[in-house]
């Protein structure tokens, strides 16, 4: 089928960014056309940057992705994304959707346990008018049909599929390459923002080296804009002031593309994540691909994923976090007891191969295509002896996966062109990964409205 994506994307730093370009890849695999209408930045193949969210966006963004003829218009929503008033443009867009009876999908990368009276209202009309609905965790699910009871069909209309993980592993060498060889590396790592809880640690600097003289606390990261400058300044002086030896103490701060992000997360023996405020967490999917157990706040959606994965744990109460680092840097069994379980977890549910799958049948279901005669057809022009179905696409991802075992591979890192974003599972002589291409240069526009 041909899928318009409606979300933020690469190079524009964004985790739904990210995560549509995740989810592209296994689906573009298994012979499906995908597009994207994004934010003015957004870049690559077949990727149009065309709307600015604090402009009236509505009627552009309809006439940019209807004339490219998709089945399906998939939304990466969040309330940010879609300008002021928590995004209110938004419907706009949606019943234009409707009005030409093109099915829409919307993913809610945000949805809170309790919901303020504007989220009610934006999400009442989400839900009400969008084919099908994602969410990522069972109680944003319940939070939907607390709000709105039998109104929409919540059962048969939202759907569960959690983050999606990369199907890689981490980069060898990430500690001699950053200057932490030998050294027992505590993390924190993304924006600079006070709900991220980052100076909970940083203030208990002290109190980790005096029970570890071999920990080094690494706080990696960035600003994004100028409104948490005041934080990030905050926390570099309570670095100063912990007065602790320059060895227990590293600061990255940089842009961090994909093998530079790949290689600091490696490079961690336990990765902390003191959040106050989540819905969910793309950064908690990036450890566990990494291989990094967590150390987390008791956040729902922490608490559900750790549940899940078994690749860490959570804490009740700040003052427990010296102890649940400590205990679990000391030890090691249990750290790889947690990164063989999420790695069996990748596997079997959330890699993005599986991810892609739970997609397809959502798709389905929103076009109602279990009752339409035919199949699907494309063709794609690189590989002419590729299955030209997308069924027969799937089944011959399945068997390739059957025939590897994810245990057995060797997590050494190929190198990856200059276009690609890509985590490889590699083996010797053979490349199993998708490369997820994201090319500069503005948008490109290769893909023509069906006959």
């Amino acid at each position: 089928m041909r899928i318009g994506f409606l979300s933020t994307y690469p190079p524009n730093e964004c985790g739904i960014a990210t995560y549509t370009e995740a989810l592209r890849a296994p689906l573009d695999h298994r012979r499906h056309e995908t597009f994207v209408v994004a934010q003015q930045g957004g870049a690559g193949r077949d990727v149009f940057g065309v709307y600015d969210p604090k402009q009236p966006f509505a009627e552009q963004v309809f006439d940019v992705s209807t004339k490219l003829t998709p089945d399906l218009v998939h939304v990466q929503h969040e309330y940010g994304l879609f300008g002021q008033m928590h995004g209110v443009q938004f419907i706009d867009l949606l019943m234009r959707y409707r009005l030409v009876d093109l099915p829409t999908v919307v993913t809610l990368h945000t949805v809170y346990e309790s919901l303020t009276r504007p989220q009610e209202l934006i999400l009442g009309e989400i839900v009400e008018h969008a084919a099908r609905v994602i969410v990522h965790e069972p109680y944003q699910k319940q939070t939907l049909r607390e709000a709105f009871g039998d109104r929409y069909d919540i059962e048969n209309k939202v759907a569960i599929i959690e983050h999606g993980i990369r199907e890689c592993g981490p980069v060898h060498g990430a500690k001699e390459r950053l200057g932490l060889a030998g050294r027992k590396v505590v993390m924190l790592c993304g924006y600079f923002r006070p709900t991220k809880g980052f100076h909970k640690i940083v203030q208990r600097l002290p109190e980790l080296v005096e029970r570890d003289e071999d920990i080094t606390l690494v706080l990696a990261g960035k600003l994004r804009g100028v409104e948490a400058r005041e934080y990030r300044d905050k926390l570099l002086g309570m670095i100063e002031e912990a007065g602790v030896d320059e060895k227990h103490v590293k600061v990255f701060r940089g842009q961090f593309p994909q093998h530079t992000f790949d290689t600091v997360l490696s490079a961690a023996d336990v990765m902390v994540l003191p959040y106050d405020v989540g819905a969910q967490s793309g950064m908690m999917c990036q450890c566990f691909a990494m291989g990094a157990p967590v150390v987390a706040s008791n956040l729902r959606a922490f608490q559900n994923a750790i549940d899940r994965t078994g690749g860490g744990l959570s804490v009740d109460d700040d003052d427990q976090y010296v102890d649940a680092i400590v205990d679990l840097l000391h030890d090691e069994p249990r750290r790889r007891a947690m990164q063989a379980s999420v790695r069996e977890y990748i596997r079997e549910t959330a890699g993005w191969t599986r991810v892609a799958e739970q997609h397809e049948q959502v798709y389905r279901d929103a076009l109602c295509e279990d009752s339409q005669p035919g199949r699907y057809l494309f063709v794609p022009e690189c590989d002419e002896q590729a299955p030209v179905f997308a069924e027969d696409a799937a089944e011959s991802s399945d068997d390739h996966a059957a025939a590897e075992s994810f245990d057995d591979l060797d997590f050494t890192r190929q190198p990856a062109g200059e276009s690609e974003r890509a985590g490889r599972l590699a083996k010797p002589g053979r490349d199993v990964s998708y490369a997820v291409r994201s090319g500069g240069g503005g948008a490109i526009g290769k893909m023509s409205p069906k006959q």
